[in-house]
């Protein structure tokens, strides 16, 4: 999705490998030299930079289909979509992973992925399922996330809604990514057109530069570097106690913590948050096409689902899928996000990010 902290640590060992679904094995049956040679023997998974997943789960991959993974990482999920449209027909590899409802439409109107939905889909609500040519692989919620030691210090109330951060008490307070180049800032932004409209959300980011909100290109600076509330933040002595990033985020601030505490240091305004759901997809001139479908079906598996929380701090789409006790424990469910229609997406998007850009930085 987008691009959260990628985990330091594999935890999978704990997490079961059992229910890989068996048509991985029966597509790597299917490759095994239908022209009459041997099918090739890795598969490529091109995908943002926050793709992880535990040694142990591709393993169990490798063993059940005879196929490696090679995992290549190209950068912010807007950076990545965009190299493989300027590849497209001549893909970097064979199977793309984490086209955000953001840029699917993007994507897929470029033609970069051929029809594919993976086998064990079924297990998938159908809420998720917003185009035939990939297949859902988690959800998460963009959302500003808060600092508390500098809130309860300052004996202020966090924010909570958009309205609130445009208030003069969080003056200066917030930072937020560039919607051109980033994931989660294209989510904010989306998530200000649906609550004002598209009559209203220009007037609303006038009160936010009024208010001195901050913007940098990517994720990883706005958390890493100028939020207070992360430990790259601290390292790095970001004044910002205010950042877009994921309702996930406060169940990794407790994990990287040592000793870990028990409540996270960082919180979530909840009323400001847009739902995101990443994909998966087969692409056009893949060279292994089946070893890539067999991929994408493991993406769907009870064992990557269940691996998944703790490596990319993602909710599981399969409806089996278990999520580990730190997410249960000090994460937070958004129980009505901001969405926006894909097709509204699809028709206006560039022209947002032009005007948002016209408006934010200039």
């Amino acid at each position: 999705m987008h691009t959260k902290k990628a985990a330091a640590v594999a935890l999978a060992a704990a997490l079961g490998v059992t229910g890989l679904a068996a048509c991985s094995t029966e597509s790597a049956r299917d490759a095994a030299g239908k022209s009459g040679e041997p099918a090739p023997k890795t598969v490529t998974l091109v995908s943002h930079d926050s793709f992880n997943a535990s040694k142990e789960v591709l393993a169990e991959f490798t063993k059940r289909t005879g196929f490696t993974v090679k995992v290549l990482k190209a950068g912010d999920a807007g950076e990545a979509v965009n190299k493989e449209i300027l590849t497209k027909g001549s893909p970097q590899g064979d199977v793309f992973f984490g086209v955000d409802n953001t840029l699917l439409s993007r994507a897929v109107d470029h033609g970069i992925f051929v029809e594919y939905q993976a086998k064990g889909a079924d297990r998938i609500p159908d809420t998720f399922k917003l185009d035939k040519r990939v297949t859902p692989i988690d959800t998460g919620d963009i959302c500003v996330n808060y600092d508390k030691k500098y809130f309860a210090d300052k004996k202020l109330a966090p924010p909570q809604t958009f309205d609130d951060l445009a208030k003069p008490e969080y003056k200066n307070l917030l930072v937020v990514e560039n919607p051109e180049r980033s994931s989660p800032g294209l989510g904010f932004l989306l998530g200000t057109v649906a609550k004002y409209g598209d009559e209203g959300w220009q007037d609303y980011w006038s009160k936010l530069k009024a208010n001195g909100v901050k913007t940098v290109d990517s994720w990883e600076l706005a958390y890493n570097q100028e939020f207070s509330g992360s430990a790259g933040g601290k390292e790095a002595k970001g004044d910002r106690p205010l950042v877009v990033s994921y309702a996930s985020s406060p169940p990794v601030e407790v994990l990287y913590a040592e000793p870990q505490p028990k409540e996270a240091p960082t919180g979530v305004s909840t009323g400001t948050c847009f739902r995101q759901i990443e994909f998966a997809g087969l692409l056009d001139g893949a060279k292994n096409p089946e070893g890539g479908k067999a991929l994408i079906d493991f993406l769907v598996s009870k064992a990557f689902q269940d691996d998944m929380p703790l490596q990319m701090f993602v909710n599981p789409v399969a409806e089996d899928a278990t999520l580990p006790e730190l997410f249960t424990k000090h994460g937070v469910v958004i129980e009505k996000p901001e969405t926006v229609a894909p097709e509204k997406i699809a028709e206006k998007r560039e022209a947002w990010i032009q005007q948002w850009s016209s408006l934010v930085l200039k």
